[in-house]
């Protein structure tokens, strides 16, 4: 009888897994679109099958109460082993209470090295230490440089500014201990992917005027989140169905991020949800006259915008603070922030954020190393790993970073 159980159990399971796979790949064809400048369409396919049906099983045990659904996609994705290197010493430590990787090359160095602060994307909601590592390890040994990765609380668990104050204080922490790992505390870099883009964008914009602190030398931001205000612009609309970040992922992050009912999605979609005056404030950095006209010819129309809807403001309003879209930040901060080097992607929602902060920068004087990536898409850097679903634009990507750290 137990046995009979037990086969039923399993029997289920494999049919329930089963239906899942399927929706998910006939959901993923229906609803995405992989442009034909996207080099290698199946592979990027086959990574989106892999993230949503994470996610489809995390909504289920979400709805069984077990756990949010990004924490269970977090397991899944965490759960690809780690790669060694012989060359490069790898540490679990913690700056108080928050998890850190540090890498550092085992072979002496008569000087002190480059340090490079690094924070993972995934929205806010996934990513990890684990899922960067390799990264991590690569931008260690290449660039001969002492690498600290900074695994920040992430939401729907923890709410903005949760997020950003552990990767200020995680940075605080290295900046005071350089003499510790062996850092020379004239090249000190941070950089990161997507979100970890605003970690380090914020990071370095909060810490600008802390003279007691050793100077940032360098950020790389690697097609970073830096607004959460406009979401009409033309990378938004020309890039809302293509993998691995569709609008609705990206609205889903917004909301576990920022505590928001996805109820206001179409009025935050269409700009309801911020007064006249806030857009009229901000027009000048986000306004759609600031993008090259080059990238408006896969399709861009002005969006009207309605009236605004007070109860959507209220609750969407933490968007308007800087630090959580550093694109906004006063000319007296990002002025003076340091060299830059972007990485933007064509096929990705968020590019235009890219496209938007280089001119901000260029504009105060700043200067800036733009690369854009004519077969990107978002999240494209973390698949140089990945074997046979690796994407050659990951490869350009990690090669052109260790260029520009090599500088300093």
């Amino acid at each position: 009888m137990v046995v009979l159980a037990l086969t039923l159990l399993v029997g289920a399971v494999a049919v329930f897994s089963l239906g899942s796979l399927l929706w998910v790949i006939c959901r993923q064809f229906w609803t995405e679109h992989i442009p034909e400048g996207i080099t290698h369409p199946l592979k990027l396919r086959i990574l989106s099958c892999l993230l949503h049906l994470s996610m489809t099983w995390g909504m289920i045990f979400e709805k069984l109460g077990l756990c949010y659904a990004p924490q269970f996609a977090s397991f899944i994705h965490d759960l690809k082993p780690l790669k060694k290197d012989p060359d490069v010493v790898v540490k679990d430590l913690r700056f108080g209470t928050i998890p850190v990787k540090l890498y550092k090359p085992k072979k002496p160095s008569s000087i002190l090295r480059t340090g490079i602060i690094f924070f993972h994307g995934g929205g806010s909601i996934l990513g990890s230490l684990r899922t960067h590592d390799s990264i991590c390890l690569r931008l260690s040994k290449d660039c001969d440089s002492v690498v600290v990765s900074v695994g920040y609380r992430k939401s729907p668990m923890y709410k903005y500014p949760v997020m950003k104050d552990d990767c200020v204080v995680a940075t605080t922490h290295f900046l005071e201990s350089l003499d510790v790992y062996g850092v020379d505390p004239d090249r000190v870099v941070v950089c990161g992917d997507s979100v970890g883009g605003t970690a380090a964008t914020v990071t370095s914009q909060m810490l600008v005027h802390r003279t007691d602190l050793p100077r940032i030398q360098a950020q790389i931001l690697i097609y970073p989140l830096l607004q959460l205000i406009d979401f009409a612009s033309p990378s938004y609309q020309q890039n809302s169905n293509i993998p691995l970040l569709s609008w609705d992922l990206a609205f889903y992050c917004f909301c576990c991020h920022l505590d928001v009912n996805s109820s206001w999605e179409s009025v935050i979609k269409n700009g309801m949800h911020l007064p006249p005056e806030v857009w009229e404030k901000y027009r000048k950095w986000l306004g759609a006259e600031n993008i090259p006209e080059r990238f408006k010819k896969r399709g861009y129309q002005s969006v009207p915008r309605g009236p605004v809807n007070n109860d959507a403001y209220q609750e969407t309003k933490n968007a308007l603070n800087y630090t959580c879209s550093p694109l906004i930040a006063e000319d007296s901060i990002v002025s003076r922030l340091p060299e830059t080097c972007i990485v933007s992607c064509e096929y990705d929602l968020l590019r235009d954020n890219s496209l938007l902060y280089k001119k901000r920068l260029e504009d105060l004087g700043v200067p800036v190393t733009w690369h854009h990536m004519e077969d990107g898409f978002h999240g494209v850097l973390n698949t140089f790993d990945y074997g046979l679903l690796s994407f050659p634009c990951a490869f350009r990507i990690m090669d052109l970073i260790i260029q520009f750290i090599r500088k300093f």
